[in-house]
């Protein structure tokens, strides 16, 4: 008889524990309801160059974290242009759903091919979830891919309307070392660079065609040691996106970030980043 109340008390206690757990979690779950809208508009993560997916996990887990989103999708890209999805997926009822990116050619400079590759990995979640909006977060060079992408009115064949643009220290007129350095270039009134790098020539030609529903954030960083830059992107060669597209999306917002946690590597891994990020792309 001792033993069976044991057990009958053991297993009230487990009930209890569940309902106890299931209370906090739908709780969680109104709070952040009302916090963030609940969409089943995916959106779409990509690294810079050299880098991986892992540089945007950080970004990706606190926006799970937050309860803004709900489930992550990787979409690893081969140096071919073959896209592979891993992950659970999503369903009906998943909210706010996320994919990164994984380029394996991280360092492919042709942005036409990198541009078609972004195609593919929306084409490739379009056959499983046939969503007709999504939004778009790229860091560094991720940036100049994205905007070849969306600028190509041949690669917009068949493509979902974007909604959400963010931009994390957008190389779109150069980067340090490379095309570009410290304190060289500068923007017109108009926001106009006075230097005029040759994809960011090719991108101010086809300007007209970036969609007028979307809404962009553009997040740089200022180091504050005199360079006017992250220590890779200048604040010109950021801010230089305000000319492609401020005339044509819907809205505009520039955010300068400042200081040792604003250096390039270390945006996507800064919580002010996250918070704005979050905000602008779920927050009610």
């Amino acid at each position: 008889m001792k033993k069976k109340l044991k057990w009958l008390l053991l297993l009230g206690g487990v009930l209890l524990l569940v309902v106890v757990v299931m209370g906090i979690l739908q709780s969680y779950r109104s709070k952040a309801e009302e916090k963030y809208r609940q969409t089943a508009t995916p959106t779409f993560f990509l690294h810079g160059y050299g880098s991986s997916y892992r540089a945007e996990q950080q970004m990706t887990d606190s926006a799970v974290k937050a309860g803004a989103a709900t489930t992550v999708v990787r979409a690893n890209v081969s140096t071919a242009g073959k896209v592979t999805l891993t992950g659970s997926g999503w369903n009906s009822k998943t909210r706010n759903p996320i994919v990164e990116i994984n380029f394996a050619g991280n360092r492919n400079r042709n942005y036409q091919t990198t541009a078609s590759w972004v195609r593919r990995v929306i084409l490739a979640e379009m056959k499983i979830h046939h969503f007709k909006k999504y939004n778009f977060v790229a860091h560094s060079m991720g940036n100049t891919t994205f905007m070849n992408f969306i600028l190509n009115r041949k690669l917009q064949t068949g493509m979902p309307q974007l909604a959400k643009q963010v931009a994390l220290a957008g190389s779109f007129n150069g980067v340090i070392g490379l095309d570009d350095q410290a304190n060289r270039n500068s923007l017109s009134a108009n926001g106009r660079p006075r230097y005029l790098t040759e994809n960011y020539r090719y991108l101010v030609n086809q300007r007209q065609n970036y969609p007028q529903q979307a809404e962009i954030l553009n997040l740089y960083g200022n180091l504050e040691d005199g360079s006017n830059s992250d220590g890779r992107v200048t604040i010109a060669s950021a801010r230089s996106l305000a000319y492609l597209v401020k005339k044509r999306g819907k809205s505009y917002r520039e955010v300068e970030l400042k200081g040792k946690k604003a250096q390039h590597s270390a945006l996507h891994n800064n919580q002010q980043v996250n918070r704005y990020l979050i905000n602008f792309l779920w927050g009610k």
